[in-house]
């Protein structure tokens, strides 16, 4: 009886940390869900929205100009921020603070991206912080799955700041 148990307990030990591996996987290579919170991608993405991040095109170097990504802050690593891909390395970006009265350019260095909120009046992003070394980025935004009234593909741009490459 004490072996038949053991045999069931290791059983289920073993399957346990077979699709733990599995989901670990699958989130760290291939996905996940995440919560936004805060008014900075409003209204592209509501506070409190759940959006699916796909990891490949991180992974493969695919992320583009208009692109909306979740990456580590670049303040608090614990932290995540979702934010819009303005510039990629070698861009010129004009940028200017929240009055909107001072306007500079600035070049985005080699493996850094410039990321900006589509809420440019209520978002901390690369106009505090500069660029953001792509190593930071986690994933692309590619679907909205809540508030049910917005499911769905991610539009454009709210501000039109986003000039995409004509390469």
């Amino acid at each position: 009886m004490f072996r038949s148990a053991l045999g069931k307990t290791l059983g289920f030990v073993g399957y346990t940390i077979q699709y733990g591996c599995i989901a670990h996987c699958a989130f760290e290579y291939i996905g996940e869900f995440v919560a936004c919170s805060g008014p900075s991608m409003e209204p592209t993405i509501t506070s409190h929205g759940v959006v699916f991040s796909e990891r490949l095109s991180r992974h493969l170097c695919r992320i583009e100009n208009g692109d909306i990504v979740i990456a580590k802050s670049p303040f608090d690593p614990h932290m995540n921020v979702c934010k819009r891909v303005i510039g990629l390395e070698g861009d010129k970006v004009c940028t200017s603070g929240p009055s909107d009265i001072f306007k500079t350019h600035q070049y985005v260095p080699k493996g850094h991206v410039w990321l900006e909120g589509d809420n440019l009046r209520n978002s901390t992003d690369s106009r505090s912080y500069g660029p953001v070394p792509y190593a930071l980025i986690r994933g692309r935004v590619c679907l909205k799955l809540w508030s049910l009234h917005h499911v769905g593909a991610l539009n454009q741009s709210p501000t039109g700041r986003v000039v995409k490459r004509s390469d």
